[in-house]
């Protein structure tokens, strides 16, 4: 129900269904619109793929009607009322794959399910059936995350602000106590504490992890990871690159804020490599006197943007009005969702500003674009140290405290605009250290594109996790009938 998970998993489907799989996508209605487009032309193209809408309890829950996506809900306080909707489909969807069973061609031989529905482990173990778990991030991220949450390390660290190292992993990574703590204060509301448990102890049961990245952008982690978590890990990334076409790019995910073609016309009067990208997410927000920092800070650099916002304020309207009338020759400012992977893939792009979520984060890395980081909450500070610490291609503009959802407005600017200036100019910069860091950015670029192709590691491992599913049903000898 997030969106950050919801559109690799699209894409993995597709991936299933182009290797011959057939894919039954479990959903709800008001989620299902968002790649209704993506799905529609899978089936006029004979893929396999078969979409079944669910309800949500919200009423039942306290939640408003329609509200059946993370980026929906009005208040941080309601995400557990989400998940306790989320909770509710567990019977729906076995009763779906009990209708499933006797189908020719669609009984259900895996159920490859966001962590963030612990209950499916139960339900594979009903059906006596291999359950693989999805989770968000990259491998580095994940052990990180493994790591903090399954040792004491922050019970040793005094003060949120405080740096440590953190242990057990290859390279050195130093952070504050605040950002190495995944979801934060998200954790202390009443009822999320014993969800994180469940989710963790269904991720155990697990008979293999699906991870949206490839084995030659964190070969040390990738091993590390399985090692930690005792089972297999299947890198089938990066899955955006699945989306080939102009149509596949443009309605990736939500209705985009602005026409693809007028997009890309705009980015073809631009330079190779002279514009850079800024989209902060589709769940962070920033306070009114952080947009306008951030907006400044662009204005400043004299570089050519596209400026993704995803809300505004009156105040912020206000402004924005007269700002876009001063940058209008080399700024393009897009309400709403943006097609990013379209806007990546264009040469006319040469750096991306990002909140470091890990699908924006790779989707930065497979087109071969050096990145400002721009961090709030979650992962993201994580995916930060990868990016600037291990793999170099990365420039921090300078945040260092994390910002739940729903706290935008307690802190106002953190990061001021001289900050976002000389970010994106050593992100842009084509000498010194900054050619190196496009250099390296260029070549994990072209090693994600041949991860993919047939072949590539990711292809290979995709092959090998469908054949591992085909193994560990032949060893369940127990008749599906008898499971009920």
């Amino acid at each position: 129900m997030q969106q950050g998970h919801m559109i690799p998993m699209v894409d993995i489907a597709r991936i299933l269904a182009h290797r011959n799989g057939t894919v039954t996508i479990i959903t709800t209605p008001v989620n299902a619109t968002r790649f209704k487009p993506a799905i529609d032309r899978a089936i006029q193209a004979k893929l396999k793929i078969h979409v079944i809408e669910l309800q949500l309890a919200l009423a039942e829950v306290g939640l408003p009607e329609g509200c059946e996506n993370f980026d929906m809900i009005p208040s941080v306080d309601l995400f557990v009322n989400m998940y306790a909707s989320m909770d509710k489909l567990e019977k729906p969807s076995e009763e779906v794959l009990r209708r499933l069973t006797p189908v020719p061609n669609l009984m259900t031989r895996c159920i490859i399910s966001d962590n963030q529905f612990p209950w499916t482990t139960d339900i594979a173990h009903r059906f006596g059936i291999p359950r693989l778990v999805f989770h968000g991030p990259g491998c580095f991220t994940y052990l990180c995350l493994h790591i903090v949450m399954n040792t004491n390390v922050l019970n040793e660290i005094s003060s949120d602000s405080d740096y440590f190292v953190l242990p057990g992993i290859p390279d050195r990574i130093e952070l504050t106590k605040a950002q190495a703590g995944g979801w934060g204060k998200i954790r202390e509301i009443e009822g999320m504490e014993d969800f994180f448990e469940r989710m963790s102890m269904a991720e155990e049961g697990a008979d293999g992890v699906v991870v949206n990245s490839f084995e030659e952008l964190e070969p040390n982690y990738v091993k590390r990871l399985a090692e930690a978590k005792g089972k297999k890990v299947w890198c089938i990334g990066p899955v955006s690159l699945h989306n080939r076409s102009f149509l596949d790019m443009a309605e990736r995910g939500k209705k985009a804020g602005i026409n693809g073609h007028d997009l890309l016309k705009w980015l073809d009067t631009k330079d190779p490599r002279s514009v850079i990208f800024v989209c902060l997410g589709s769940m962070s927000s920033l306070s009114n006197e952080q947009v306008l920092e951030l907006g400044l800070g662009l204005e400043l650099s004299s570089i050519p943007f596209i400026w993704c916002i995803r809300s505004t304020t009156d105040e912020t309207d206000i402004w924005l009005s007269g700002y876009e009338e001063r940058v209008k020759d080399r700024g393009l400012i897009v309400r709403g969702w943006a097609p990013q992977v379209l806007i990546l893939s264009h040469e006319a792009v040469g750096g991306f500003v990002s909140h470091c979520g890990w699908n924006s984060t790779l989707e930065g890395l497979s087109a071969g674009v050096p990145m400002v980081t721009y961090p709030q909450f979650a992962d993201q500070f994580l995916n930060e140290r990868l990016v600037v610490d291990v793999l170099k291609t990365g420039v921090s503009i300078g945040m260092e405290v994390p910002v739940a959802i729903g706290e935008k407005d307690k802190f106002g600017a953190l990061v001021k605009k001289e900050n976002i200036k000389t970010a994106v100019e050593s992100v842009m910069n084509d000498e010194g250290e900054g050619k190196a860091r496009r250099e390296r950015a260029r070549e994990f670029g072209e090693m994600a594109k041949k991860a993919m192709a047939e072949g590539g590691s990711s292809y290979v491992n995709t092959t090998l996790m469908m054949q591992d599913v085909i193994e560990e049903l032949a060893k369940n000898t127990k008749p599906i009938q008898d499971v009920f």
